[in-house]
């Protein structure tokens, strides 16, 4: 039985559960309190900072969304940078300056995607105001987004966005481990944008994730047409935190791929690409970072790039405008 089953159903175990959920909640919110009564210390790095987060385990296009605003920031003549904890990252020393070449297994796999996507400076670390202050002082930001860390509280923020998984909501609404949640249900309410991924809920924006053009992993100057393994033996395998919307995506595009979900940031080896079946073999750009050293000639990932409602887009210039003036 995975957590999926419990937190996304009706699964009995959820209520057996529901007091270490209660006892969590009271302790999140008890910790954010505390940061917003100044019993802790939250710290400004002397540019604006966007969060950009989740309240449920597991991704729901957070990374997309990021590389859409730094795109969107450079357009409006900012000078962005990207903010990511550099999860499971076994670097000595933190924070780290990331760059397109940057060993995924030092910094992290988004780290490393988000480098090669986003063109603009990436500082990766565990303590997000010395990362933050990393960009600000080496890489001459004039604003900051932060891939995840909406509950990393002590790095002020000026604007925060929360993502949803358009389809998983918020499961049975209640904490961990009983649910999926990481803080209360509540704290929807307190965020300033809502951002829906693949349908419309909670009142947010919505966004959906386009791209039906495979990269090779071995050689990205390679591409081809995702609709050309059509009728094809295919294996579709995903290191995510949602793998069944990259299989499902697949799927819509009119393949039957063989399904072979791992945990999220799988380290993937190439005893991994050993036990995969011959042909091709499709993965997400995140786990492409992670298999470019052994990549096959038949091995291949497929981009994607957020598109948001326009009406996203005009909300979000007049917050960025008003913390200008503000």
């Amino acid at each position: 039985m995975t957590p999926a089953a419990i937190w996304y159903g009706r699964h009995p175990a959820s209520a057996l559960l529901a007091p270490l959920a209660w006892a969590y909640c009271a302790v999140v919110a008890a910790r954010r309190a505390a940061y917003r009564h100044g019993l802790f210390a939250s710290r400004r790095v002397g540019v604006p900072v966007i969060v950009v987060g989740n309240l449920t385990v597991g991704g729901t296009g957070k990374t997309p969304l990021v590389l859409w605003l730094a795109d969107w920031l450079a357009g409006q003549g900012r000078r962005p940078g990207i903010l990511v904890r550099g999860y499971r990252g076994r670097a000595e020393r933190w924070p780290q300056r990331v760059q397109p070449d940057s060993d995924p297994a030092l910094v992290g796999d988004e780290a490393v995607l988000l480098a090669r996507r986003s063109g603009c400076p990436v500082a990766a670390g565990p303590d997000r105001v010395a990362a933050a202050a990393m960009l600000t002082a080496e890489g001459g930001c004039d604003i900051i987004v932060s891939d995840d860390g909406l509950q990393h509280y002590r790095l002020t923020r000026d604007l925060e966005i929360l993502v949803l998984d358009g389809a998983r909501g918020l499961g049975n609404g209640r904490c961990l481990p009983a649910g999926p949640l990481r803080e209360p249900a509540r704290r929807l309410a307190s965020v300033d944008l809502v951002v829906c991924h693949g349908s419309d809920c909670f009142g947010g924006y919505r966004m959906d994730l386009v791209g039906d053009r495979l990269t090779a992993v071995a050689d990205p100057a390679r591409t081809m047409d995702l609709a050309a393994l059509r009728g094809r033996a295919v294996t579709a395998v995903a290191g995510i935190g949602n793998p069944e919307r990259f299989f499902a995506r697949l799927r819509v595009a009119g393949l039957a791929p063989t399904e072979r979900p791992y945990s999220d940031h799988h380290p993937f080896s190439p005893a991994d690409a050993g036990r995969w079946p011959a042909g091709p073999v499709l993965m997400t750009e995140k786990d492409a970072v992670k298999c470019a050293a052994f990549a096959g000639a038949d091995h291949w990932y497929l981009p994607v790039v957020a598109r948001l409602d326009a009406a996203f887009t005009t909300e979000l210039k007049q917050r960025i405008e008003a913390l200008a003036h503000g």
